[in-house]
Order: structure tokens, then sequence, then C-alpha cells
């Protein structure tokens, strides 16, 4: 492959900041999200509030998306919204599905997921399958055994 072939490919890929705020804004539009705080460090929340009039908001704290790895995580917090709170009875197998719904979905919205975006799904996924194990998971749902620690 010739430098500018290179250099069109990655031109291709990337996504400015400004088609990202649109696409940010789509999506919290279409998955009625709501953001309580943009944060600055590259950690995220979601969560569910309920009121007395039987409403319910859906509220995440995600870094502001401006590149592959702080949209990954933007979408991970929305995808708990998605893939919803109660959908699998173990937290290792949402984190799982949350995931790979915000992967896909980076895909679709033409951001390719890069290295540390795929780094992260893995650190992600081995500190969930850890910490469940740690409490005393004694069956690890199909497919996530991948993540579990290598003996040395």
């Amino acid at each position: 492959m010739t430098q500018s072939a290179g250099n069109a490919v990655r031109e291709k890929q990337s996504v400015s900041a400004g088609d990202l705020a649109v696409i940010v804004r789509k999506i919290k539009d279409r998955h009625d999200i709501r953001v309580r705080k943009w944060r600055r460090s590259m950690s995220g929340c979601a969560w569910r509030v309920y009121h007395h009039d039987g409403r319910a908001v859906n509220w995440i704290e995600a870094p502001v998306p401006r590149t592959p790895i702080s949209f990954a995580i933007f979408l991970h917090e929305v995808g708990h919204h998605v893939i919803g709170f109660e959908r699998y009875k173990k937290r290792c197998e949402e984190e799982y599905h949350v995931w790979v719904w915000a992967l896909g979905e980076m895909r679709k919205q033409g951001v390719v997921p890069d290295e540390k975006v795929r780094r992260r799904f893995e650190l992600s996924m081995q500190y969930a399958v850890s910490k469940a194990m740690r409490r005393g998971l004694k069956q690890l749902p199909d497919g996530l055994n991948q993540f579990l620690p290598r003996a040395a």
C-alpha cells in the first residue's frame, strides 16, 4: 500500500469532533439519555431514576466523545440503558453484551475501534470476570472463559 493510499484509509476511518458531536446528540435523543456530567477521566457510570409519577430518567456520566476511546466509553454507558440493567443475571455478562453493543454501534456510526478501544474492552472484561470469580461465581457464562486470568 502506498503512503497516499494508507492516508486515504486513515482519513476515511477518522471522524471529526464536530461529526462526533452530531452523532452523540442523535444517540442521546434516540435512547432518551441525559448526561449528568461530562467527566475529565476515561470512566463512566449509568443509572436510571424512577419518579413517583411513573417517569424513568436514564442518566450517564462519561468523557466528552472526542476520540475513539472516549466515544467507546460514552457508548458503553449508553449501552447499559439499551441492553437493560436487569436483562442478564450476572454483571460480568451484562458488561460483555454492553461492550459488544458499543463496539458495533461505533462501527455503525463510521468510527473504527482502534487498538486502545480493543485493549480497553479486553481489560474491562478481565476485570469484570475476575471480580465475579472473587465474589464466588460458580459458573461463568458461555463465552467469557476467554477473559479468565492466565496462569503464569
